[in-house]
């Protein structure tokens, strides 16, 4: 009766899994070293070359999100790759599961302790990107402000500058690669619970990574070249099923633009990284089972 108790799912176990997971990685030089490289580019993107005040904005968020991109993502394989092998080599593992703790139990701390380190780097990215934008938003604002010009254009070039520095597309930019990280890290446990090294982990999760950022246009061109046979269409429609779409999360191009971020596309993009996220997660605790250790 006690041990049925203990093994039904309890968050208070799996919280300090999280906890103790968190811990461990902000201890890594690799974390450090990637966070303070992304936002010494984030903050000396605000030095570069001085064009149009719109180029200079776009330049801008184009360097400071692309940051952020590849930095949670490199961040999100790199630290999830190295958890379960490196748990294995220490031995940690075995302390762990001989206590009452589920193997489900185990993984999903892992991978909230990863979750919460992205989190947090994703927070100061985007508070340093913010900062940066605001700064040179005022700064542009007071050097428009000074030139010779009738009160009409003087208002309509100070709303031509706020339109194109700081606007509410950027927040669901943002939050989306930060989904974007979740579900590679979520991916990445999954491949580690089957892989032998973190490096054919990482291997492996990089290859993935360029077949999600490539298949909509290789998607694109073969159905041009072949049309849209049943083999063809077959054959893709297995690809984007077992390999997420992550040039989906990928909204700078039309905040550069100045497009707006339809609400539905939001939703939408972030509910598909969810549920990836999900059935990674659920596919890595049924690997993970059977593994034998």
């Amino acid at each position: 009766m006690i041990e049925a108790r203990h093994r039904r799912f309890s968050f208070a176990r799996v919280l300090a899994i999280a906890t103790n997971t968190f811990t461990e990685l902000t201890r890594l030089k690799v974390f450090h070293v990637l966070l303070i490289f992304a936002l010494l580019l984030i903050g000396s993107s605000v030095f570069m070359a001085r064009f149009s005040f719109q180029q200079e904005f776009q330049i801008l968020k184009d360097v400071a999100l692309g940051a952020m991109s590849i930095f949670t993502s490199l961040l999100a394989v790199v630290a999830t790759a190295r958890l379960i092998p490196q748990d294995i080599e220490d031995r940690t593992i075995y302390t762990i599961l001989a206590k009452p703790v589920a193997r489900f139990e185990y993984l999903i701390g892992k991978l909230a302790g990863v979750l919460l380190l992205l989190a947090i780097g994703t927070l100061a990215m985007g508070a340093m990107f913010l900062i940066v934008l605001y700064a040179r938003e005022q700064t542009v604002l007071h050097e428009t402000a000074r030139q010779t010009m009738s009160p009409e254009q003087l208002n309509d070039a100070l709303r031509a500058v706020r339109a194109s520095a700081l606007n509410a597309d950027i927040v669901p930019c943002i939050a989306l690669i930060y989904i974007k990280a979740c579900l590679l890290g979520a991916l990445t446990l999954f491949v580690s619970t089957f892989a032998t090294t973190s490096v054919f982990t990482t291997v492996v999760i990089v290859f993935i990574y360029f077949i999600g950022h490539l298949q909509a246009t290789a998607r694109e061109y073969w159905l041009q070249q072949s049309g849209a046979g049943w083999i063809t269409s077959t054959f893709l429609a297995l690809v984007a099923l077992i390999f997420p779409d992550l040039q989906a999360f990928n909204l700078v191009d039309g905040i550069i633009a100045g497009a707006a971020v339809p609400l539905a596309l939001f939703v939408e993009t972030a509910a598909l990284g969810i549920f990836y996220g999900a059935i990674y997660t659920l596919l890595a605790g049924v690997v993970f089972y059977g593994k034998e250790l």
